[in-house]
């Protein structure tokens, strides 16, 4: 019966468990679903993460390459973030060139990059003018139920934190690059931005870590980005209802909290790699 009135009035369904502060699955409102972390798993990458938030599933894979910098930046290297939502993942993706939802991922991960100073570009760099590293990150949704900006932008960061880069020098004599076969470097990750969404629910209400199917009913949806002194870095807000002032100000301080768990994880997960090697 509650199966038959879920598929013929699904908002009406919802409705009747928020009014208890709690959703179908058995979350309170605020309540993220299991957060799980592994990294270092893709051996022919250069630094690696997978990420699972409930039954979202996402990898990342760092590749390096030697390029030369671009003209405006000749002393910086770049970051280069690439989202696929394939049909493996969810049947209302479909085959062919990125879809929109992916190409927003994408650029929602390099505005991250970018406003929060999460690796510092000038390190990137080689030569000046000359040579520069580039981070190719692949981003592969395995499994999509929700919230996948969440889970890209876990797995890119520990994807980061995993990497490590040959160690390249500049023959004086020639001006040619050697690249060593045995040493590596890790990468310097500066800053640890991890991005919290929300939805919108009946203009008003708040849910935390929202499914697949939650952001079908949704009537907005927000996602809010913190560094680990607390400080905000950024807010997506793709269209929809919006919060308010005061609404959002709750929102920053459930991201706040939700990011204090999230780099928790991430020293865990980095600590025990560490042994393990």
């Amino acid at each position: 019966m509650a199966d038959a009135f879920k598929a013929a009035e699904p908002v009406a369904y919802y409705r009747r468990f928020l009014k208890e502060n709690c959703r179908p699955d058995g979350r309170e409102l605020g309540e993220v679903r299991i957060t799980t972390l592994n990294v270092g798993s893709i051996t022919s990458a250069d630094g690696s993460a997978l990420v699972k938030i409930g039954n979202t599933t996402v990898v990342c894979g760092v590749k390096g390459e030697l390029s030369a910098p671009t003209t405006e930046t000749p002393g910086k290297g770049y970051v280069v973030p690439n989202v696929d939502l394939s049909p493996l993942c969810s049947a209302q993706f479909r085959p062919g060139p990125p879809c929109e939802q992916a190409q927003v991922a994408g650029q929602f991960l390099a505005d991250v990059i970018t406003s929060s100073e999460l690796i510092s570009l000038e390190d990137l760099c080689i030569q000046k003018g000359k040579l520069v590293w580039v981070l190719y990150c692949d981003l592969e949704c395995l499994d999509y139920d929700g919230n996948v900006l969440d889970a890209c932008s876990i797995a890119l960061l520990a994807a980061l934190r995993n990497a490590t880069l040959p160690r390249v020098e500049i023959c004086p004599e020639t001006s040619l690059a050697k690249v060593s076969l045995t040493e590596r470097n890790p990468l310097q990750v500066q800053h640890l931005p991890i991005a919290t969404t929300f939805a919108i629910f009946d203009g008003s209400v708040l849910l935390t870590d929202p499914t697949e199917e939650e952001e079908g009913l949704a009537s907005g949806v927000i996602t809010v980005v913190v560094n680990e002194d607390d400080r905000l870095c950024s807010v997506y807000k793709p269209g929809g209802s919006t919060a308010s002032p005061e609404q959002l100000q709750g929102l920053v301080g459930r991201a706040q909290s939700r990011a204090r768990e999230t780099r928790r994880l991430l020293v865990e997960v980095q600590a025990t790699e560490a042994l393990a090697c």
